[in-house]
C-alpha cells in the first residue's frame, strides 16, 4: 500500500509544472488562522469529547484501570453480546462477561456472525468526538472494527486531544499505518435524507474511558 502511495504521489510531482521544493516552500508560506493547540482545560476536554460522541449516538462510560472487565462486562450483557472478537494483545484484565474470539485472519462471514468487537485506541479528538483506530497494539486489523455490529471502545484518558491538528500532528510518526477514524456509530443518509446505521461500521458503539 505504501509502495502503491509513493508510486502515485511520483506521478503527480512529475506531471505537475514547476520545481516541487517551490511549491512545499509555497505551502509552508500559507497563513494558517484556525487553532492549531488546545485552549481547554483537562476536564474541559474530557467533557467535550463525552458531549460530541453523546451527539453522534454513542454511550460513553468512565472507569479507572481495575474496573474495566466489571464495567465491559455490564455493556456486553446490556448488550447481549456473547461472542466478542478481539485483537490478540488487548489486554488480558479488561476481559470478562463475554466468549472472547482472538482475531487470526477471520474472514469477512466469521466477522459477521459475532455480536461484537472490542478494542483499544490510537487516540481521540474531542473537538470532532473523533476515535482513531490503527494496526497497533490492542487494535488489531480494521476489518474487526468494521464488521461487527457493535464496538466497545476503550480510550485512555491521556490519548484524548483537543483540535484535529493535535491529532494529525501526533499521527504524523505512524502514518504509514492502516488508519481508521470514526465519531460514534456509522449512519449515511440518502438523497432524501433517510439516516441508515451501520452501513460502514457498527450501528451500536459503547464508549469506556480509562481514567489515567
Amino acid at each position: 500500500m505504501s509502495s502503491a502511495r509513493e508510486e502515485i504521489l511520483a506521478r503527480v510531482r512529475k506531471a505537475c509544472p514547476g520545481d516541487v521544493e517551490d511549491v512545499a516552500a509555497g505551502y509552508s508560506r500559507i497563513a494558517r488562522q484556525y487553532q492549531q493547540t488546545a485552549k481547554l482545560g483537562r476536564d474541559e476536554i474530557l467533557s467535550l469529547f463525552t458531549e460530541r460522541l453523546i451527539e453522534y449516538d454513542a454511550h460513553v462510560y468512565r472507569a479507572r484501570e481495575g474496573e474495566v472487565a466489571a464495567m465491559c462486562g455490564e455493556l456486553f450483557a446490556r448488550r447481549n453480546a456473547r461472542r466478542i472478537v478481539v485483537p490478540g494483545d488487548l489486554p488480558a484484565e479488561w476481559l470478562s462477561g463475554a466468549e472472547f474470539v482472538v482475531d487470526e485472519d477471520l474472514d469477512a462471514r466469521a466477522l459477521d456472525r459475532v455480536d461484537g468487537v472490542m478494542t483499544g485506541a490510537t487516540l481521540a479528538i474531542a473537538e470532532t468526538g473523533t476515535i482513531v483506530l490503527q494496526n497497533a497494539r490492542a487494535q488489531g486489523r480494521r476489518a474487526i472494527s468494521l464488521v461487527p455490529d457493535y464496538h466497545l471502545c476503550v480510550v485512555r484518558e491521556r490519548d484524548v486531544v483537543e483540535t484535529v491538528v493535535e491529532g494529525m500532528r501526533l499521527l504524523e510518526a505512524t502514518r504509514h499505518l492502516p488508519t481508521t477514524l470514526f465519531s460514534g456509530p456509522s449512519a449515511t443518509a440518502d438523497i432524501e435524507m433517510t439516516r441508515i446505521k451501520g452501513v460502514h461500521g457498527p450501528r451500536f458503539v459503547d464508549v469506556v474511558i480509562l481514567e489515567t
